[in-house]
């Protein structure tokens, strides 16, 4: 009983040295795997998802719940499908469940290409919400990824 706790102590230890308390620089890893509900999207959601973003050079894996793991959890709100878009359309002009689709102002043309596209495929309308954009505090820029990646590149000197 003693050696199995030796042993078993040995290896709490090797897992907590395997932890680290300070995130490793960007691009520390060629791939990152995460996972959770994200059912509810919060900061904490974006912090997360943001750090293996950062941590990554190649790709960042994102596992979401779902099935039997999901037993466990009480009133989840819907489930989040995650999907690989290759086209400019997606799953929007095919799908026949759904029913609105979020856009910026900015992708507002993309949103009402998608409905005219639905209409020749004899598919229903989606229901177009317009969300507002959210402003980077620093510059006032619009905050979006090719914002981000510009001044990324900037920094870097990559630009």
């Amino acid at each position: 009983m003693w050696q199995r706790n030796r042993y078993l102590n040995r290896d709490i230890m090797a897992i907590k040295d395997s932890i680290s308390s300070t995130i490793s620089p960007p691009d520390s890893y060629g791939a990152v795997v995460l996972g959770g509900t994200f059912d509810r999207l919060h900061n904490g959601h974006r912090l997360f998802l943001k750090a293996a973003g950062e941590l990554a050079r190649d790709r960042v894996v994102v596992g979401i719940l779902d099935g039997p793991m999901l037993s466990r959890k009480q009133s989840i709100k819907p489930k989040v499908e995650v999907v690989h878009i290759r086209d400019p359309y997606g799953p929007s002009i095919v799908d026949k469940t759904l029913d609105a689709i979020v856009v910026s102002q900015e992708t507002l043309p993309g949103g009402l290409s998608v409905n005219k596209k639905r209409a020749e495929r004899g598919l229903l309308q989606l229901k177009v919400e317009v969300v507002n954009m959210v402003s980077e505090e620093s510059s006032g820029e619009k905050l979006s990824s090719s914002t981000l990646r510009k001044r990324e590149a900037h920094i870097t000197g990559k630009l």
